[in-house]
């Protein structure tokens, strides 16, 4: 597969960056759709000059989907969405997309298809996102029975929307909410761990068919999560546990405003009950040891880029004490 073409939706978003920078690094070229190339030339420089070709469309568009995947040596599928909303909604891009893909590619001839899910991806789940992503598995699956299946735990990186959105949370506001006591567990995985994943699962045959369950080193509770963002950021703030009904009553409100614009509400129902679920690796399933990747953690990783929102930046004490910068 090595200098082959590999075409890879959903390019521009948090995940599909890093698998483009890894696959180019790997000497692929790489045809990156975006819905608007025009603001993802940020992708250009992460390859040889030519090696990464920008390329409009829709992956509601049966006519862009069949375009993009032709002559490509494998696909990827790095779309998805964790809030739907009109056009862009749970059932579009998570269900109805990755099936899109699959028959296209099958139709292209293409070798190798590789689909970025959600642990938790479940047909019969509560929540309408994670059972939207187990539905789009059966549709890849369905049409495309050698597809790889890579799920993820909570992403993290410099872009991510958790460790960024709670540490620009704690700026403000004097509390932060534990939704059902923050219990629930997860398991962060670098995105670069997952890029790397993309490109083995790209490079290597015997990952054909195969679902993997992706996560970091370690699990930590929701709570634990916040604490530690507390405690990389410099701050104080309280910790208020918040029963899930209580929750869902919150995110009813804050969602009503979507219903009239298009904007995205800091918490909805949906999410509420996604939360009643863990997101970690269980026993028995292929994992990022059997892609022969060792993960790295979040106290690794986190604080490089959370130092921004400390308040005195980088001259913080925890920030001087990780550099180990003297004090003037």
């Amino acid at each position: 597969m090595q200098n082959a073409l590999v075409t890879v939706f959903g390019a521009s978003g948090f995940v599909g960056r890093h698998a483009v920078r890894a696959l180019a690094k790997e000497g692929y070229r790489i045809r990156a759709v975006c819905r608007k190339p025009n603001l993802a030339n940020f992708l250009l420089p992460a390859g040889q000059v030519g090696q990464i070709q920008l390329v409009k469309g829709n992956i509601n568009h049966d006519e862009d989907v069949v375009r993009a995947v032709e002559g490509a040596g494998a696909v990827i599928n790095a779309t998805g969405v964790l809030y739907g909303h009109g056009r862009q909604g749970f059932e579009s891009i998570n269900i109805d997309a990755p099936g899109r893909i699959a028959r296209a590619a099958l139709a292209a001839g293409v070798t190798t298809l590789v689909h970025i899910s959600a642990l938790g991806a479940d047909t019969e789940a509560d929540s309408s996102y994670a059972r939207s992503k187990g539905l789009g598995e059966r549709n890849m699956r369905e049409a495309f029975p050698r597809v790889t299946i890579l799920r993820p735990s909570l992403v993290f990186g410099p872009e991510d929307s958790f460790f960024n959105r709670f540490a620009g949370m704690a700026r403000f506001l004097p509390l932060l909410p534990l939704i059902g006591g923050g219990h629930t567990r997860f398991q962060p995985i670098y995105v670069a761990d997952l890029a790397g994943a993309i490109v083995r699962a790209v490079s290597d045959e015997r990952t054909a068919g195969r679902t993997y369950q992706l996560g970091g080193p370690s699990v930590y509770s929701f709570r634990a999560l916040m604490e530690f963002i507390l405690k990389e950021t410099g701050r104080k703030r309280l910790l208020v546990p918040v029963p899930f009904f209580l929750a869902t009553i919150k995110a009813f409100f804050l969602e009503l405003p979507s219903f009239i614009l298009p904007i995205r509400p800091l918490l909805t129902m949906d999410q509420v009950r996604l939360l009643k679920t863990d997101a970690v690796v269980q026993p028995g399933a292929f994992t990022l040891d059997d892609l022969d990747i060792a993960p790295e953690s979040i106290e690794a990783i986190v604080p490089g880029y959370l130092w921004r929102f400390h308040p005195k930046g980088q001259f913080g004490d925890r920030v001087r004490e990780q550099a180990q910068i003297p004090a003037r």
